[in-house]
This record gives structure tokens, sequence and C-alpha cells, in this order.
């Protein structure tokens, strides 16, 4: 690994670490040119971000010592990224447009990406037109997606952002085993025509085979048997395993495409539907544009890559070991959900692609909420505690359609302008006496009012959310978390960290079988689970 790019990352990160972001601007005339760009209808401006020209500078040099260009073109060629399971990671094949010509380790992918988009194409097609129909011969008027993890976050962000006020179908999502999630999915609906898509890669998972079930014998005890796999459709990587459980038709993804990256496949095919087939080839030429410009602009110019880069600075070079997204756009309110299964999935990691544990800092911990909610709550404690936390405004221009939202705005670039500039003591204390407090009171107060500010943000422009500007945003957050995880030198594309509570739970709902904890119980899990069980 680069080590002495590394030393002087951190090196100049300690040099500067008490240095005004403001100051920056001031001594850089060019700094804001140098640290924006537009990629495939965005704009990213990330001149609020700590780092000096000379930071800027040795986080790039970071970026060419780890190789990030020769790990990219490897993505791309379809070669075994995903060192830990032996397989490529292709989902950009899957957004690819027709002609296309990716390969998993050497096997030709395209011609099979195109024929599955093309099934999902004339499948959402005829049941939008009411072609295809339920047990009954009725029409499907609704649709409850069942899945979990990669297999629900990702869909459900297409659904939240791009759905129509008064949709024509009614798209639900099921993702919790707790039972209180499929009733409130079922409220409401009509056995016959109502369609259940069940989205998982084995489909060997615990909570949503035990949700499919769920929603079978809901349909089971309405419906004639003769017809009733025409109500249930499965995706997934098994399937065999789909037509045994009753799916009358399977749309297919590959082992090469991980759960978290899947959404641009047959995984979204609800989303396909309810929104027609037009609106989610728009959401993949978005993700295509955004690989265009990741695999074409020079480091210096290119969205992930700084992106990522401005991320490692305040993680590695500062200590900030969290960072918070705000959504300015009310149907971007899960997108916080989303990353942090993208980012903290894929880059939770402790040990280096060889096995060896890392040196320093990876992933932080990701959160947020759409604004001007976040600002209500956690706003607080950005602007004030004692931590750094570092943050991504999202500013969509238009959000809906009657007009241009600038309280939306403003309250966006206020709360990035204040993060940077901050409020001192002096000027806490003269604004106090303006107001016609006392000297006595003032200066009480005047330090609960200071904002240290010089706190870091990066801010993302979009005129409209549209189909285009989501599949670019989302595609750009996904080689964002690649570029990190090359520089960390880590594979972001395992998640063994997720299978041990899985392998544990199945040993626990054993002991729930047998009545009683066993033996090889930890006390306090045995305890527990003989409170739960009496």
């Amino acid at each position: 690994m680069p080590d002495s790019a590394w030393t002087t990352l951190t090196q100049v990160a300690a040099n500067e670490a008490g240095s005004r972001i403001l100051d920056q601007f001031r001594s850089d005339p060019e700094r804001l040119s140098l640290m924006s760009l537009e990629a495939a209808g965005l704009y990213l401006d990330l001149s609020k971000q700590s780092w000096s020209r000379a930071g800027f500078d040795a986080a790039l040099a970071l970026a060419r010592a780890a190789d990030v260009e020769g790990r990219r073109a490897a993505l791309f060629a379809g070669e075994a990224v995903n060192n830990t399971e032996g397989r490529a990671v292709l989902h950009p094949a899957l957004r690819a447009p027709k002609g296309a010509d990716f390969h998993a380790l050497g096997e030709a992918v395209s011609a099979e990406v195109e024929a599955v988009r093309d099934q999902m194409r004339d499948y959402a097609g005829a049941v939008r037109a009411g072609h295809e129909t339920g047990a009954t011969g009725k029409p499907f008027k609704a649709i409850v997606h069942v899945g979990i993890g990669g297999s629900d976050l990702g869909p459900r962000l297409i659904w939240d952002a791009l759905r129509p006020l008064d949709p024509a179908i009614d798209l639900r999502f099921v993702a919790n085993i707790d039972p209180r999630d499929m009733a409130e999915a079922l409220t409401g609906l009509d056995p016959e025509t109502t369609l259940v898509i069940v989205v998982s890669k084995t489909f060997t998972t615990q909570e949503t085979l035990a949700n499919a079930e769920v929603a079978k014998a809901w349909l089971a005890a309405a419906l004639p048997t003769d017809g009733m796999d025409r109500h249930f459709i499965g995706v997934t990587a098994a399937p065999e395993r789909a037509a045994q459980f009753g799916c009358g038709q399977t749309f297919a993804f590959r082992d090469w495409v991980g759960g978290r990256y899947s959404l641009w496949s047959a995984v979204s095919l609800s989303c396909a539907i309810a929104l027609g087939w037009e609106v989610f080839q728009g959401f993949l030429d978005g993700a295509a544009a955004l690989d265009r410009h990741f695999l074409e602009a020079p480091l210096e110019h290119n969205a992930p890559v700084l992106m990522a880069l401005a991320q490692i600075y305040n993680v590695d070079g500062l200590n900030r070991p969290s960072r918070t997204v705000a959504p300015y756009a009310h149907a971007l309110r899960r997108l916080p959900a989303f990353l942090q299964q993208l980012e903290m999935e894929s880059n939770g990691k402790r040990v280096q692609r060889d096995g060896t544990p890392v040196e320093r800092q990876t992933c932080p911990v990701v959160f947020g909420e759409p604004g001007t909610n976040g600002q209500h709550a956690f706003f607080q404690q950005i602007h004030q505690g004692p931590q750094v936390v570092p943050a991504e405004f999202i500013i969509v221009g238009q959000t809906h359609e009657a007009e241009k939202e600038s309280p939306l705005w403003a309250n966006a670039l206020a709360q990035a302008q204040a993060l940077m500039q901050g409020k001192s003591t002096e000027e806490a204390h003269a604004e106090l006496i303006a107001s016609g407090a006392s000297e006595e009171e003032a200066a009480r107060l005047a330090l609960h009012r200071t904002f240290p500010g010089n706190r870091p943000s990066t801010t993302i422009l979009m005129p409209r959310l549209t189909p285009q500007a989501l599949g670019a945003l989302i595609a750009l957050y996904e080689h964002k978390t690649f570029v990190e995880g090359v520089i960390w030198n880590i594979n972001s594309f395992d998640q063994w960290g997720v299978e041990l509570g899985k392998v544990l739970a199945k040993a626990v709902l054993k002991d729930v079988a047998e009545g009683a904890p066993s033996a090889s119980l930890d006390p306090s899990t045995s305890s527990l689970l003989t409170r739960l069980l009496a």
C-alpha cells in the first residue's frame, strides 16, 4: 500500500487542523472552481470541505498511489474484485445501454442482461395494460414487494423518489419479520387483484421466506388453487427454489450482483411495473451516464473520486468517524437508510484484502434525515457539539410541480453556511446587547450562543428529481464507496459480518422450539430467552 502517500496526507491534515475553511477561500481565489464540478446532470460543490489546496493535492496523490484507476478498470473488466468470494462485481452492466460488452470472469454477460431487461419490460407492460391477470381474471391493482436489506432498501428508495401522487398501481413493501409489517401491507388490499413479488438472491433468506409464507396463506384463503401461482413472482439467483415455493414466473440475476448493488436488476421489477418502463429506463440511463463520467473523467475532476477523498480526509486525516446526509427533498427521505447499507455494509471492515488488520479507520457511521426535519433534531449536535460531523446536503431545485421551493433551498444553503461560518462569542455578545440585554445578561449567555463553525460539508445540486438524476445520484454513491474501499485496501463487496447473527438466530429458534435455552448459551442470553418464553 502507498505508505508515503498516507504519511503525506495525515501530515498535511495535522498541520492544517486548526486552519479555517473561510480563510482558505480568501487565500485561494480558485478554490471554488477547483473543488466543484458537474457530472451526469449533478453539480457538486466540495469547496466547503476542510482541505486546503495542499490537502486536496495530497488526497489526489493518495488516490493515484492506491491505483484507483487500475482498480476501476478491473471492476469494469469483470475481474474478481470480490476476492473473498472469487466473484466479479458488475452492477454497471445492469444499466449499460444495448450493445454493451461486459464480461464476468471472462464470461460474456451483456446479452443475458438485455434478455432479462426485455423480459421485465414486457411483463411490466402486460401488468400495466391489464393483459397479465390473476387467478380470477382480474387485472392487478396492487403489488406487495417482499424482501429485506438490498432486496428492499433500493426499490423502496426508487419508489419513494419517483412515485406519482396518485399511482395507478399501489406498491407496498414488506421487510420486517414482525407480523405487523405484513399486516399493514395487506390491509385494504383485494387478494384477487394483488401481485406478490418475492425478492431473495438465494431464496433461503429467513425473514423474506417467512413473510412470503404469510402472503401465500392470505392469497390461498381467497383464491382458487388453479391460477394462484399467477399472483406470485420470484426474483432470485435460484429460480428452482422459487418455483418450488410456488412462484409462477421468475426473473433472474447472477451472483456477480451484490444485494446492495442490485436495484438496477429485476430486484426492482415492482418499481418497473408501478412506475412504467419508460421511467425505469430513465433511471438506468442516469446511472449509465455517471458510469461514463467515472470511467472517463480525470481523477481531479471525477465526482465519485473527490467525494471519496473528502470522506477519507475527514475520517483518517482529521479523525472524524461519522457523517450525516441531509437530502432537502421529501422524496429522498429513504436515501440515508439506503446509504447506511451501501456504505457501512460495504466498507465496515476490520481486515485488508489480504486478511491483515486494517491500519487506520475505515467507513464512518452514516446517519441522516431529510431537511428540514433534521434541523429540528440532530443539527443541534453538529452545530455546537464537541465532535465535528461532516455533512452532505442534497438540494433539488424543484421538488414539486407547482413552483420552485426557495424556502427549502434557503434552509439548506443557510445550514451549510452556518456550519462553516459559525458565530464567535464576541458576535453573540454584540447581538445580545443590540437586542436589549444587559451587559451582565449578555456576558452570561454569549457562550451558549457561540458556534465554533469551521465544520465541513459537501453540497449536491440537481434541477429536478428526474429518473435520470436519481440514477446518477445512486451510481455516484456506489462508485464513491468503491473508491474508498480501494484506498483503504479492503473488499467492499462481501458482508461476512451479516452472517454470524443469522447462524446464531437459527440456534436460538431451535431453543424456542424446544421450550428452554440450551446449555451453550451465555448467561445473559439464556436469562433473556427464559423471560421471553415465559
